[in-house]
């Protein structure tokens, strides 16, 4: 037995290695190229996943890339606005192997891994991305920074700089420095580019912090000013319909004055003829007027006909006699009383 296992063991071998040098595998997220004698012509590439055959090294080799999406970051990087600001920027795009065939002919120098081939390839993007945030010297910094995210031109220059790299040429792969190029030609496809960090300086924070100062200031100078012109207006609104109103109630009064007197004049007339009962009449209408609320009146006792509300109002007084006055008074009348007998009397008696 154990002379047919090491036979056995070495044919596992030997057909493993045939196996190694003559099949390979495909998976679903990658694409293959395969060259023939480091050649890679136009059916080269292979995009269905599942195990392939090959002629074994050195007549064929394979080189598999990945074609999921990568994200590729820059580094800080000092960049100047329009208005002459330093900003710190910080981006980063994503992009994936779009032509695997493009890929390796630009970038098969570089090594014989598909890892050496995205090292190039990202250094090439990264430095096209740097050159590419240039495009930030078109704004201003109150462009990109407003108190008003519709204002905002941020999501603008993030286009721009997608619209550069993508368009751009890039620099060529094997190092000549001559341009090599798009994206296309590269094999390449970026898919986003955005900015995901932006700094400001010490001086430009504080420059910043300057501007929204007079930004506020004038704001509030605006402000202000609105609310004067408002009130200049609101406050002759109120005077001319004050004034109209002023006018409506004069023209009123003037109507209500005219048609008093016009009504008023037939009683005027008839009191002009007989003053002396006009007064008697105001007089009794103010004592009406004058009665109808509390109050306290004093009179004296020897007025007319106030004697008989006197304390002494009842001395003297006959049985049947009534008190017409005080007792002074009662003397006063009856003395005149007989003389006005005397007198009767006398008239009597003349022939």
């Amino acid at each position: 037995m154990q002379r047919l296992l090491r036979p056995l063991l070495a044919v596992l071998f030997v057909l493993a290695i045939i196996a190694f040098a003559f099949t390979y595998t495909v998976r679903f997220t990658e694409k293959a190229v395969v060259t023939t004698f480091g050649r890679a012509g136009e059916h080269a590439v292979i995009d269905k996943p599942g195990l392939k055959f090959k002629w074994p090294y050195p007549i064929q080799s394979v080189t598999k890339y990945d074609t999921q999406v990568r994200v590729l970051e820059t580094r800080s990087q000092t960049q100047q606005t329009a208005d002459d600001a330093q900003i710190i920027i910080e981006a980063f795009a994503t992009w994936w192997v779009s032509d695997p065939l493009a890929f390796f002919q630009r970038f098969s120098g570089a090594g014989d891994r598909a890892e050496d081939h995205f090292k190039q390839a990202e250094e090439i993007l990264r430095t096209t991305l740097r050159s590419a945030l240039g495009e930030t010297s078109k704004y201003k910094l109150t462009d990109l920074f407003n108190a008003d995210p519709a204002k905002s031109k941020l999501s603008e220059l993030e286009d721009r700089i997608f619209a550069q790299l993508t368009t751009g040429s890039l620099p060529n792969a094997g190092g000549s420095g001559q341009p090599g190029g798009g994206l296309r030609d590269y094999g390449i496809e970026v898919t986003l580019v955005g900015i995901n960090r932006i700094v400001l300086p010490e001086d430009t924070t504080k420059e910043v912090i300057k501007r929204m100062g007079a930004n506020r200031d004038r704001l509030a100078k605006q402000l202000e000013s609105q609310g004067t012109a408002q009130a200049s207006a609101i406050r002759a609104n109120a005077q001319a319909d004050a004034e109209k109103i002023k006018a409506f109630t004069n023209r009123l009064a003037d109507e209500i004055r005219s048609k008093g007197e016009a009504e008023a004049a037939p009683y005027l007339a008839q009191q002009a003829s007989n003053p002396e009962l006009a007064v008697f009449l105001q007089n009794v209408k103010m004592m009406r007027e004058a009665m109808a609320k509390r109050f306290t009146l004093v009179l004296s006792a020897s007025d007319f006909g106030m004697g008989i509300f006197s304390p002494s109002a009842l001395e003297g007084l006959k049985p049947g006699e009534f008190p017409t006055g005080l007792p002074d008074d009662r003397k006063l009348f009856s003395g005149r009383a007989s003389e006005g007998s005397m007198i009767g009397n006398a008239l009597e008696d003349r022939p």
